[in-house]
């Protein structure tokens, strides 16, 4: 189940970090946990932008022991952000976290964001999970609040990552991709489609980053256990290789 290909992480001789990132929509732990954890550490991430977290009874015993399963620590996010959870290794120094609540459309789910800044050796970096709305109108407006977010994060670069639930070329997509860098097209790697792990044919999962930030590979990781990705939620994750400049 080697990624071999992509990178690993470590801190370059002028400071920039390379991180390996990932996303991963863990349908609230419904599934396989055992064989989610073996993917996820499988793919060795520093950071992972995790959507529909468990939000209700003892969301944070669930929360936190799908960590430890994984080898990584709750960063932020899960019910208070409405599904989005942040994971990460020791390897951050963490910043500040923030979780955030979109405004309600009655009649459906509750979105949110999960946000952090965090700290790789001297590259500074904000983070931000989310997860948009089924609805079309609802998600533009929604990706427009995460850009707003990436604004008040104040930080030199920024990583946003989720589930879209919309292709490439969407009106929500586009907003987003107008000013953030989508990782699959700037730096293809592994597989495009993130839906559904019996038939992948749609990419709806997506790790996004500010101007700055050097793809070094993007997409859904190769080698994993097919088994593995049929038995652990209902998407494929995308891994991102990624090099953050130090901050000044």
């Amino acid at each position: 189940m080697a990624t071999s290909e992509l990178p690993d992480s470590r801190t370059e001789d002028d400071g920039s970090a390379v991180l390996r990132v990932m996303s991963y929509n863990v349908r609230s732990l419904r599934d396989d946990e055992d064989a989610l954890a073996r993917i996820i550490r499988a793919c060795a991430p520093d950071v992972v932008f995790v959507q529909e977290a468990p939000r209700f009874f003892r969301w944070r015993k669930h929360a936190a022991r799908l960590a430890a399963k994984s080898e990584l620590f709750v960063l932020g996010g899960g019910a208070p952000a409405a599904g989005p959870l942040l994971l990460c290794s020791l390897r951050a120094t963490v910043e500040r976290t923030e979780d955030v609540l979109l405004p309600l459309t009655p009649g459906l789910h509750r979105r949110g964001l999960a946000t952090a800044v965090v700290r790789f050796g001297t590259a500074r970096v904000g983070l931000i999970s989310c997860h948009l709305s089924l609805r079309k109108d609802e998600r533009y407006a929604q990706a427009g609040m995460v850009l707003d977010r990436v604004a008040a994060l104040g930080t030199p670069y920024t990583l946003v990552a989720g589930d879209l639930n919309e292709r490439p070329g969407g009106p929500a997509f586009t907003r987003l991709t107008g000013r953030l860098r989508d990782g699959w097209e700037a730096a293809p790697w592994g597989g495009e489609y993130t839906s559904i792990p019996a038939d992948p044919h749609q990419r709806i999962d997506a790790i996004l980053a500010t101007p700055g930030v050097e793809f070094l590979g993007c997409g859904v990781p190769p080698h994993l256990d097919p088994a593995d990705l049929l038995a652990a939620t209902d998407h494929l994750p995308v891994l991102a290789a990624v090099r953050v400049p130090a901050t000044v």
